[in-house]
């Protein structure tokens, strides 16, 4: 047969030889020829090879290849034997449970019936069906199978690390529970001091061991592990048991430095509660350090503790010759029969009075500890603390501060970011500590005021909102308005000062709410609260509806003594 052109009913370039009718005469092979009249270029052909010899596809697993047991992390090959002509691919699917495959797709293709998986899991445990494909061209039923997949691994167990404090003479139970394992029967168990090898055996219906120390002394202290194995491996519970103290408390809430006449010194009355004093053996004495700010050297004293501390007790000691205006670093360790427990750090300040009475709260956002202010769990995202060195390259341009509200590059000051996830209207809220306020004066009321003041960064051309509330202790779940800005203030700092009258102890709350883009960045630094009213020549407040803001800031209290002095690091 010869076909000189291309038939007119399909594509250019096509060519179609049907065969109605098939007869045995008719197989054999058939060879298409395309050549282009006039020569140059040497003709191309194909060979189509019409046989009677096809033979349907079946599909059978090996015995020895169903169950298959692996371990976890292993390699391992699932296989379907196929046979026919021509051999069709198979397509491998899970066959329990409707979840991907190992590569990630519903479906997985294999030319020799076989499947590899690297580095299974657990989860990869289930049975498998392998499929023929379409049988080229026939409309043949696809042939299935199915292979059991299990998978062991080591038991999970809890919990992985405890740390237990307990004094001497005490009884302790460690308890190692197992989660998940298999195989799930054939568990054993080990208690372990270090290397010493304390106890084993093995587990029947229970799923869990104990180890109980009757009296605790000086050779029980460590780290126990209990390892528990199966043939895929084993599963460690390590617990450390101590007799260390825990870390003393400083206690924010107290009066300024305590002033002293001569000229160039100062002293500070250090306040601090034990955490569970009861934990461990009865504390015996403090080792107190103390360091001038930037200096390597350790000042050590110890601080005598006559008769047992109690829970949430409050222990004052004087530090007194500290040279103005210097900072210093007092670090504070209980130290119990076991030896020293764990310290704490913080950094107190000297800060000149303007007049016998002022009490007052700075922060510029300096130290890590962020004035102890805290972020609200309940808001979409969270305020950042940075400056300009260790910000991001790819920080968006156009928004945020080009440094501190003192001008440095290298001050701290804290910002909501507007880019992604971000989206138009999110809230961030930073909560100040708790400035608490004395019982009331039953002798007369007075009109005490506090200034207020903070500075502000608004620079961006989506800049949303920036509210700012007082929440009074006793009335939690209310919050009440008192500054509020939005929209693009420029690129220069600015400061907000607002007279507030609390009547009970408070909180501050900062609320930045994002814009409709990127460029909305919001930054604050360098709040204060100061006794007294702001001066009349700086006051500044932008305004909140008039009946809210009257309510708050014209209330008449009586006077108040104290406000927080926060001035170092956070519990």
């Amino acid at each position: 047969m010869v076909i000189t052109q291309t038939d007119p009913d399909v594509s250019p370039g096509t060519t179609n030889l049907d065969i109605i009718d098939l007869k045995f005469t008719d197989f054999g092979t058939y060879t298409c020829v395309a050549s282009l009249k006039g020569g140059g270029i040497s003709d191309i052909s194909i060979d189509v090879n019409i046989s009677s010899s096809t033979v349907p596809p079946n599909l059978t697993v090996p015995q020895e290849k169903s169950p298959l047991v692996t371990r976890e992390g292993d390699t391992i090959e699932l296989q379907c034997q196929v046979t026919g002509k021509p051999k069709p691919i198979i397509l491998w699917s899970r066959a329990d449970k409707e979840v991907p495959m190992p590569d990630g797709s519903m479906q997985m293709e294999s030319y020799d019936g076989i499947l590899r998986i690297v580095n299974v899991s657990r989860e990869m445990t289930g049975t498998y069906r392998c499929q023929t494909s379409q049988y080229n061209g026939f409309n043949v039923k696809p042939r299935e199978a199915l292979v059991q997949l299990i998978v062991q691994y080591p038991p999970a167990v809890e919990p992985t690390f405890l740390e237990i404090r307990q004094g001497h003479g005490r009884s302790v139970t460690m308890t190692c529970r197992v989660l998940r394992a298999y195989p799930t029967r054939v568990l054993t168990f080990e208690w372990r001091l270090g290397n010493k090898l304390l106890r084993t055996g093995q587990f029947d219906a229970q799923d869990s061991t104990e180890y109980t120390i009757r009296s605790l002394s000086r050779d029980s202290y460590g780290i126990y592990n209990c390892n528990i194995i199966n043939e895929a491996g084993a599963g460690r519970c390590s617990f450390f048991m101590t007799g260390k103290a825990y870390a003393p408390e400083f206690y924010y809430d107290t009066y300024n430095p305590l002033w002293q006449n001569r000229a160039r010194v100062y002293a500070y009355s250090l306040e601090w509660t034990q955490m569970n004093p009861d934990a461990v053996d009865r504390i015996l004495t403090y080792h107190l350090g103390i360091r001038q700010a930037g200096q390597q050297r350790w000042w050590e004293q110890e601080i005598a503790v006559n008769g047992k501390i109690q829970k949430g007790e409050l222990i004052t000691y004087n530090l007194t010759e500290l040279i103005k205006p210097e900072a210093y670093e007092v670090r504070l360790t209980p130290v119990t029969i076991y030896g020293d427990g764990d310290s704490t750090i913080r950094v107190i300040k000297y800060s000149a009075p303007m007049n016998p009475h002022l009490r007052e709260f700075h922060c510029g956002f300096e130290d890590g500890n962020i004035c102890l202010f805290t972020q609200d769990e309940k808001d979409g995202f969270d305020w950042t603390r940075q400056n300009i060195i260790l910000r991001d390259t790819k920080y968006t341009p156009n928004t945020g501060p080009s440094a501190d509200r003192s001008g440095s590059k290298e001050g701290f000051f804290m910002y909501i970011e507007a880019s992604s996830p971000r989206k138009e209207g999110d809230r961030a809220r930073l909560i100040s500590p708790l400035f608490s306020i004395p019982p009331k004066n039953p002798y007369g009321a007075t009109n005490t005021a506090y200034c207020f003041s903070f500075y502000y960064n608004m620079y961006g051309q989506h800049i949303g909102t920036l509210n700012v509330y007082l929440r009074l202790k006793s009335q939690t779940s209310i919050e009440s308005p008192f500054w509020s800005s939005s929209g693009n203030k420029g690129q220069p700092w600015s400061q907000a000062r607002v007279n507030i009258h609390p009547n009970t102890s408070f909180q501050v709350i900062f609320e930045g709410i994002r814009g409709k883009g990127i460029e909305g960045d919001i930054a604050i630094d360098d709040i204060s609260i100061v006794e007294g009213e702001c001066t009349k020549s700086d006051y500044v407040n932008n305004p909140i509806p008039s009946g809210t803001v009257r309510t708050l800031l014209h209330i008449q209290i009586f006077p108040v003594f104290l406000l927080m002095s926060v001035l170092s690091h956070q519990r």
